[in-house]
C-alpha cells in the first residue's frame, strides 16, 4: 500500500523542462561554474535534476529549477551543480599523456635537481592523478636517483563528493578494470574489503586534493613544473577557456608542461605556449 502511495507520488511528478526554466538554468550554471549547456538539451538537464526533484520533495523540475536560481536554498544549488558535473574518468586516459611523461617530461624535470609539482586540474574521482603518481614512481623505479628533492601531486576539482572518493583512495573492482594494467594494480594497490581495493601510501603521499572553481577561483600554484588539464576546457567557451588557460600559464614555471585533451586547443592563450609535437601526440611548453 505504501509503495502504491510512493509510485504515486513519483508519477504525478511532471518531468518536463520549459524553454524559460531551461534558459534560466543554463544562465545559472554558467555563472557559477562556467559550463555551457548550449541548446537543446532539456533532456540531460532533466535526467540529472530528476533524482533532486525527488528528495528535496518538487512537483516539477521546473519548480526546482525555479528554486535553484534563486538561490534560496544552498544545499540543493550546490547538488545540482554536483550532478550537472561530468566526472567520466579512467586511469592512463588515451595512454599517450602518460607516454610523454615518462619518455620526455620526467627526464627532461629530473636534471633540474628541484622540488617538482604537478597539477591535475579537474581530476574527478582521481584516476589522473594518481595515474601520474603511478609514472612519476615507475619513472624513479628506473631512475632511483631522479627527484631526490621530491614530488607533489594536487588533484583539485569543482565537486567535493568526486574530492572526497579520490582522498579515500578506494575505488571498486570493476573501476581499476578501466585502463588500469594488472601489474600496476598488483604494486600499488591493495584489497579493502567488500571486493573494494584501496591504493597503498606510497601512491597516497605523492597526491593531495583540494576543490577549486577553475571560472571563479585562481589556484595558487605558482611554480608548477606540470599541468594536466584534460577533457574540461570543451565544456566552456571561448572567453572562459581562455581565462582559464591563462591562470594555467600564471601558475606554470617558464618551460613548464600543459596537457590537454585530445580535441582541446589552445584557445585565445597561444602566446603563452609553445606547441611540442612527438611521435606520442601533442603537448604544449610555457614560454
Amino acid at each position: 500500500m505504501a509503495w502504491n502511495r510512493i509510485e504515486s507520488e513519483v508519477i504525478k511528478v511532471n518531468k518536463e523542462v520549459s524553454d524559460k526554466s531551461y534558459q534560466s538554468f543554463s544562465t545559472f550554471l554558467y555563472k557559477e561554474c562556467g559550463i555551457v549547456l548550449g541548446g537543446a538539451k532539456q533532456y540531460l538537464v532533466r535526467s540529472r535534476l530528476l533524482p533532486l526533484v525527488h528528495e528535496f520533495g518538487f512537483e516539477s523540475v521546473d519548480s526546482a529549477i525555479a528554486t535553484i536560481t534563486a538561490r534560496t536554498n544552498l544545499k540543493l544549488c550546490k547538488a545540482a551543480i554536483e550532478v550537472m558535473t561530468t566526472n567520466e574518468t579512467l586511469w592512463f586516459r588515451d595512454k599517450y599523456p602518460y607516454e610523454i611523461l615518462k619518455n620526455t617530461v620526467l627526464p627532461n624535470f629530473s636534471k633540474l635537481n628541484k622540488r617538482l609539482t604537478v597539477w591535475s586540474a579537474a581530476c574527478s574521482t582521481g584516476q589522473e592523478p594518481y595515474s601520474i603518481a603511478m609514472t612519476v614512481l615507475e619513472y624513479q623505479r628506473q631512475n632511483p636517483s631522479a627527484f631526490s628533492a621530491g614530488v607533489s601531486i594536487i588533484g583539485t576539482d569543482l565537486s567535493l563528493k568526486v574530492l572526497e572518493q579520490s582522498q579515500s583512495g578506494i575505488y571498486e573492482e570493476i573501476a581499476l578494470k578501466r585502463g588500469l594494467p594488472d601489474d600496476m594494480r598488483q604494486r600499488y594497490f591493495h584489497q579493502h574489503e567488500n571486493g573494494t581495493y584501496i591504493v597503498n601510501d606510497q601512491l597516497k603521499r605523492l597526491v593531495s586534493f583540494k576543490q577549486l572553481n577553475l571560472v571563479t577561483q585562481k589556484s595558487s600554484y605558482q611554480k608548477a613544473g606540470i599541468v594536466f588539464c584534460r577533457n574540461v576546457l570543451i565544456y566552456f567557451d571561448n572567453e572562459e577557456k581562455t581565462n582559464i588557460l591563462q591562470n594555467i600559464s600564471a601558475c606554470l614555471q617558464k618551460g613548464g608542461t600543459l596537457f590537454l585533451g585530445a580535441s582541446e586547443s589552445l584557445a585565445g592563450a597561444q602566446d603563452q605556449f609553445d606547441m611540442i609535437k612527438s611521435s606520442s601526440g601533442l603537448y604544449y611548453s610555457k614560454r
